[in-house]
């Protein structure tokens, strides 16, 4: 599969497993793409039994494009993980390279570099590598929906946040990772912001940004969030 339609499937994952209906036009926009293009890119995803087109125009996997979008997903979050964790790359340029590698492990490597993680059920962001693992765990609420002077747990970064290379970048430098806590200092809708002290200082977000990012109230279950093996983490300071 062409480095192209896999990252189709993956938005489409990403859409539906978000609620949404996606329809050619709302995906062709997620994507910054021409409607003409990811037209044409749905005709050949359902040609090969990935995806079908409903009457009312919107857009689903099937259950074989489900499973082609889990492995997919799958071996993007385990490159992200090596990258991140042992080469020692940041968020945002791990995403781009573990899509370049994403298709070029076999099954076999991708084996051992799962029992080298330690088995991950999520992304690095916290994003769960397949419908089984989402089931088992918390849906948490908006950043941007929290209470103010609140103290919050970041759950997951969500794939809508991680095409936001940018929102990667000061997420990763403020700290706000999967598992770590904040205080919310305040919400005002008003000035269209959010204000709050993660574990590297105060800062702050837009609401649009804090509204792709899924938190618990309080203290969160330190067994929802993976950490690698100490020999891997080691690695890197």
């Amino acid at each position: 599969m062409s480095e192209a339609a896999q990252t189709y499937l993956l938005t489409l994952r990403s859409m539906e497993g978000s609620g949404a209906q996606p329809m050619t036009a709302s995906l062709a926009r997620r994507m910054h793409v021409s409607v003409q293009a990811a037209s044409e890119m749905m005709g050949r995803l359902a040609s090969e039994g990935l995806i079908e087109v409903r009457p009312d125009r919107t857009l689903a996997m099937t259950q074989d494009g489900w499973r082609a979008a889990d492995t997919i997903f799958r071996r993007h979050a385990l490159m992200e993980w090596l990258l991140t964790r042992v080469v020692g790359l940041g968020w945002a340029e791990s995403d781009e390279e573990a899509m370049r590698l994403q298709s070029a492990i076999s099954p076999r490597v991708e084996r051992a570099i799962d029992d080298l993680l330690g088995h991950p059920q999520t992304c690095p962001h916290g994003n769960p590598m397949d419908s089984v693992t989402a089931r088992g765990r918390p849906a948490g609420i908006p950043l941007s929906e929290a209470e103010p002077d609140s103290d919050v747990t970041i759950l997951r970064i969500t794939e809508e946040a991680e095409e936001d290379g940018e929102l990667l970048v000061y997420l990763e430098q403020q700290g706000l990772v999967p598992g770590v806590r904040a205080h919310v200092t305040e919400i005002s809708r008003a000035r269209d912001s959010i204000t709050f002290v993660g574990p590297l200082g105060p800062g702050s977000m837009g609401l649009r940004p804090a509204a792709l990012i899924r938190v618990l109230p309080g203290v969160a279950d330190p067994a929802l969030f993976h950490r690698v093996p100490e020999a891997i983490a080691g690695l890197q300071p």
